[in-house]
Order: structure tokens, then sequence, then C-alpha cells
């Protein structure tokens, strides 16, 4: 059962199966027992993400933001999420295998692609996904409202803590984190 308590569409087995046998330039995610694809991000999408990328490398050379990491998600580890960003100590994810165990990870990062599915996926689906494996912090930047959204203190399936800056504030992103995103750049990556 899922936790809307509608049947899973396949066991999480089945799912990884689909998934190591998926074409390419599909990117599969098995969240709240449906299977969902993911959009090929575009140019823009790709942009932020190393923007982020280089920021955390500045602010902590310690740890890495590993772009699209396969991680077990949501109560029991039953969901997968391919998450555009995700934050965790240098090495810590070497033999792991194609989904990775959240322990660790310090945040998730997803960046609002352009389809009609990202409300649902992006803003609903995977904060909850997220919140239950017990990921400290997920990071939302969206392109449709340009805005950072920050969630953290995750308890029982959900954050409890969710702040929403526009493109050019500062952003704090709260510990184990601690990092913080100056956005002005953002601006030309909302269109």
């Amino acid at each position: 059962m899922t936790p809307t308590g509608a049947r899973a569409q396949m066991s999480t087995e089945e799912f990884e199966e689909l998934a190591r046998n998926a074409p390419e330039l599909v990117r599969l995610e098995f969240i709240q027992g449906k299977v969902q694809v993911k959009p090929v991000p575009d140019g823009y999408h790709s942009e932020i993400v190393a923007w982020l990328l280089t920021v955390c490398m500045q602010q902590r050379p310690e740890l890495f933001l590993y772009p699209e990491r396969g991680l077990k998600v949501e109560k029991y580890r039953s969901g997968r999420a391919r998450p555009d960003g995700l934050l965790a100590p240098k090495r810590s994810l070497g033999g792991q295998g194609e989904w990775a165990d959240p322990a660790g990870v310090l945040m998730v990062v997803e960046v609002t692609s352009r389809d009609r599915d990202a409300n649902a996926r992006d803003r609903v689906e995977k904060p909850a996904g997220y919140a239950a494996a017990g990921i400290p912090v997920y990071l939302l930047i969206d392109r449709d409202e340009p805005s950072v959204v920050v969630h953290a203190e995750p308890e029982e399936g959900r954050y409890l803590a969710v702040t929403k800056r526009p493109f050019g504030a500062e952003v704090e992103l709260p510990e184990p984190v601690g990092i913080t995103l100056a956005t002005e750049g953002l601006k030309e990556f909302a269109e």
C-alpha cells in the first residue's frame, strides 16, 4: 500500500528492473507507489544545477552535490527518486549501487521542469517522500514561480519549516547544510 492507501502499481523490485532496462533518454522514479517519468532537463535547468554545485563546493568543500543520483525514499525505503542534486559528504555514496540509502544525505535538490506534472511531483509528492526518508533539507528551485523554497525539520512524513524567497533574495540553508545562496543570478534562468 502507498501512503495514500492506494495499491502500488508494482513492487520496488519490479520498478528497479524496469528502470535498469529503460532507454537512456527516459528517467524513471517510483514515488508513492506510482511509476513516474522525470522530464529530461533543458539547458537552463542544467545551468541551475551547475550553479548550485559550484556554490556548494565553494562554501562546503568537504561535501559534494551529486547530480541525478538514485535515492531510496519514503517509509521503509520503498520509493525511488532521482533528485536533480543530492548533497552528502564526499565519498559517502561509494558501493551503494544505483539507489543510495538516504542516511548521511544532508539535502536533496529539485529544479522545476516545464511540464504539467511539476506541481504534484516537486511541490507535493517529493517533499513527502524526502521528509519520510528523514532528509534534513529539501531545496526546491522553482522556475515557474521564480523562487527558492527551503523545506526543513522533517517529522512524520512532512517538513515542519518551509521558507519561500523570490529569485534575487539571499537564502540561508539551515544546518546541517549551512550554506548561503545569493540567488540574483537565478533570474536569468527563470525563462
